[in-house]
């Protein structure tokens, strides 16, 4: 019992001090200041702020997606992909899409045909909607991305660099 002990307090530290993601702007839930808009919805399509910590140690840049697995699409919807970002950044600041991006940073078309954070715009109605917030520690400096490069094909370039990844899931319905 006494090593059964020891294993599980070692796990616990071990889980500890993993790579995290965490957000002062995001909840379980998103808000109007998140929400898209355009297409029926008419929030500020205010990127959130995003903090993490405990990269792996051979990190050479970070990569963030935001994904909605629940849209009504068949395969989901994209909603931001931002590469390149340097390894000694450690958090994006709330509004930063389109604006103060770290510098050599990018940012890519999501589903709604625009580069940099699109906002939630679930159909009214529907079941709230999951938003997966998702950094990435890359082996990379640079992933070579194009302005005009779809989220979904960026998040290939990003799977194929991934030494680990961190994840929050806020909901959001109107």
């Amino acid at each position: 019992m006494k090593y059964l002990l020891i294993l599980v307090l070692g796990l616990s530290t071990l889980a500890a001090e993993g790579f995290v993601l965490s957000s002062s702007d995001l909840g379980r839930q998103l808000s109007k200041v998140q929400e898209y808009n355009h297409s029926g919805c008419n929030g500020q399509n205010k990127s959130p702020s995003l903090e993490w910590s405990n990269a792996p140690k051979s990190t050479r840049s970070f990569a963030i997606t935001v994904f909605d697995p629940d849209a009504p699409t068949g395969s989901g919807w994209w909603h931001w992909a931002a590469v390149n970002i340097p390894a000694n950044i450690t958090e994006i600041k709330s509004g930063a899409s389109g604006k103060m991006m770290p510098k050599g940073a990018a940012e890519t078309l999501n589903d709604f045909g625009t580069a940099g954070f699109g906002g939630p715009c679930p159909p009214k109605g529907d079941k709230a909607h999951r938003y997966i917030f998702t950094i990435y520690a890359l082996d990379v400096a640079i992933l070579p991305v194009k302005a005009e490069m779809k989220d979904s094909d960026v998040a290939h370039l990003i799977d194929a660099h991934t030494i680990s990844k961190a994840s929050l899931v806020s909901r959001y319905r109107r």
